[in-house]
């Protein structure tokens, strides 16, 4: 698996070493026959989980504090200004493709009545993705935001943990985001799909 973080980048190693690519039903059977189980001790001292990107099993790394207090506090917050509106995921998986099954830092979705007991989100279900980055940036800005924009993620933000910013993008066309904006700590902005919903950036970054 291609640990993302690491010095070699994700995409370098897809690049250069010969990989299979799998779809999300390889992806189950690997995790119904115990193949990627997490209880494997010596290989989750190493890294937290997987996910399924463009065919790809990557290993992410462990998350420091500063990475898992801002997916805490976006996650959190976004439980009471969402609240009957839609509803936060964290970390969990969503069915982007046939061979992606991405685990995003922070999913609004739409409510469903079952409450996804019996199915992953597709992207038909999301209103905005949210990746909070402090060592993976780069893999963040670049090739998750083309995987999502394929989809037509209709926003993804980026929380770039160490500059205390956040990247939205916006308005996927032809595989790509054509809005990009770069906001900071003062800064306040509100969801397309929601957008009676204020967010106001000074109290998840500060």
């Amino acid at each position: 698996m291609i640990q993302i973080g690491s010095s070699l980048d994700a995409q370098d190693a897809v690049d250069i070493l010969p990989q299979r690519r799998w779809t999300v039903e390889d992806y189950h059977q690997m995790i119904a026959a115990g193949i990627l189980d997490k209880g494997d001790r010596q290989r989750h001292s190493r890294a937290e989980h997987v996910e399924l990107i463009d065919g790809y099993i990557l290993e992410k790394l462990p998350q420091g504090p500063p990475h898992a207090s801002t997916t805490s506090s976006f996650g959190n917050e976004f439980v009471l200004l969402f609240a009957g509106k839609a509803w936060i995921r964290q970390q969990l998986p969503l069915i982007i493709s046939p061979n992606s099954e991405p685990e995003p830092d922070i999913a609004v979705v739409r409510i469903d009545k079952n409450r996804y007991r019996d199915r992953h989100p597709t992207p038909q279900d999301v209103y905005l993705l949210i990746e909070v980055s402090n060592s993976t940036l780069k893999f963040d800005r670049q090739q998750k935001a083309q995987l999502y924009a394929q989809v037509n993620i209709p926003e993804y933000w980026i929380v770039d943990v160490k500059k205390r910013q956040v990247w939205i993008m916006r308005n996927p066309q032809g595989g790509e985001y054509q809005s990009q904006i770069l906001l900071g700590i003062q800064d306040s902005i509100e969801p397309i799909a929601l957008p009676s919903i204020v967010i106001q950036l000074s109290e998840f970054l500060e």
